[in-house]
């Protein structure tokens, strides 16, 4: 009649009942088979799992690999002598941002160069584990067309999450602040607004044209010209006008703020995401550790060794990495406070910042600045699928979610660095790399 072996979910525990010695062939299309599995809801590790794929791409059951069979209608993915968990969620990438390629020398290049190179990186985030990746910010909406083509078979690459163009002000980080007037197109760009209505007015636009996030620019940055970090570029109540209006339309709301009035104006705005949350201050962390509706610190702590390293040589202007130099360690040691205080916080890498292929290094940054291997790996899985409302499909190795998997060699809870290579990347049960 059924499973053999289900772990059937009890007050959050897997319990384990013996039915019989048989999966139904007929329903599965797959199965997947490795010597452990990282249960990322429960924290728990399962022995000689074998997860059952359906047509769909979606998880149908979950079995022990030791006892269940299965007819040779199913292909079999057999991932022995390896470790499984969720495929990882990057909750802050720009896939048309070459990592390599850094203050004017953009002006090299002609303006479709830049979807062409987020092919690639997105191959790369891909073939790094990360099967799902939120892009909070394009370019001619690069980030919608080159989700349009995975989905259709015409590229490869994770699952996104596209915002399209970024909100904010005119003459804030959103904005384009590396030319004179003379060059400048006329009219503001795409996503610039000043007034309540204008904001408005871009958040259905963005999701007119297929935005499934919004995202706005709240303070300065630190790789735009003319702006500092610190600096609050929009209010509260327009903060307040965009996440009122992206709710109404069933859409979340990540706002880049570095700055500590930022933050906070954010957080009591309702925003869902706080991007970078560099400068937060002892306010910041209790109004976001405290808040009803819930709000994810999504920090970014890795890419400043790459930056400072390679920076100049890519171009990159002294001013941006003097800024970079200046929030990077209290960047990260906010990080900490905020996670012993327990603010909900995500994976997070601002990949284009940093190359596409090496975001996996964050793990090992994450667990040094406070986490343990469990609570980061649950950052780029369960909280991450939490905050992008979409538990029903991926982070987590689980019943009716796509079968999104990743292999590696050794134990990621023992050793986070093992994530920094993955040896098998499956997405919809299918294998990728």
């Amino acid at each position: 009649m059924g499973h053999s072996l289900y772990f059937l979910r009890n007050a959050g525990v897997f319990a384990m009942a013996l039915a019989a010695v048989s999966a139904p062939a007929s329903a599965q299309n797959t199965v997947i088979t490795a010597d452990k599995m990282i249960d990322v809801l429960t924290g728990k590790t399962v022995d000689y799992p074998a997860v059952f794929v359906g047509a769909d791409g979606r998880i149908t059951s979950i079995a022990d690999a030791r006892t269940v069979k299965w007819g040779s209608d199913v292909k079999h993915i057999n991932l022995s002598g390896k470790t499984i968990l969720p495929g990882l969620i990057d909750m802050h990438v720009h896939l048309d941002s070459p990592a390599d390629i850094g203050g004017y020398r953009g002006l090299e290049f002609t303006d479709s160069f830049w979807g062409m190179t987020a092919v690639g990186s997105a191959q790369a985030m891909l073939k790094a584990g990360f099967t799902t990746v939120r892009n909070v910010g394009s370019g001619d909406r690069n980030d919608i067309g080159l989700k349009q083509a995975i989905e259709n078979g015409y590229a490869t690459g994770p699952r996104i999450v596209p915002a399209g163009y970024a909100l904010g002000a005119t003459g804030g980080h959103c904005d384009s602040t590396f030319l004179p007037p003379s060059l400048e197109k006329s009219g503001k760009e795409e996503g610039i607004a000043d007034s309540e209505d204008e904001l408005r007015y871009q958040v259905r636009r963005q999701r007119k044209y297929g935005a499934e996030v919004i995202k706005v620019c709240a303070t300065g940055g630190v790789f735009s010209r003319n702006t500092e970090p610190g600096q609050q570029q929009l209010s509260e109540r327009e903060l307040r006008v965009i996440a009122d209006e992206a709710h109404q339309w069933g859409l979340r709301v990540a706002a880049h703020a570095h700055g500590g009035e930022g933050i906070k104006a954010a957080i009591k705005a309702g925003i869902d995401t706080i991007e970078h949350a560099s400068l937060v201050d002892d306010e910041g962390i209790k109004l976001a550790a405290a808040r009803p509706r819930p709000v994810w610190f999504s920090m970014d702590i890795f890419n400043t060794d790459y930056t400072q390293s390679e920076g100049a040589k890519n171009g990159v202007l002294e001013d941006n990495l003097r800024k970079d130099r200046e929030v990077a360690q209290i960047q990260r040691d906010n990080f900490r406070k905020a996670h012993k205080a327990g603010v909900k916080m995500v994976f997070a890498s601002d990949a284009g910042v940093m190359p596409h292929g090496l975001v996996g290094g964050q793990f090992k940054v994450m667990v040094e600045y406070g986490m343990t291997p469990l609570e980061a790996i649950q950052a780029a899985t369960r909280n991450a699928a939490q905050a992008l409302g979409r538990e029903k499909d991926v982070g987590a190795i689980a019943v009716g979610r796509f079968a999104d998997i990743i292999a590696v060699d050794g134990d990621p809870l023992t050793n986070v660095r093992e994530l920094e290579s993955v040896d098998a990347v499956v997405k919809g049960g299918k294998v990728v790399n």
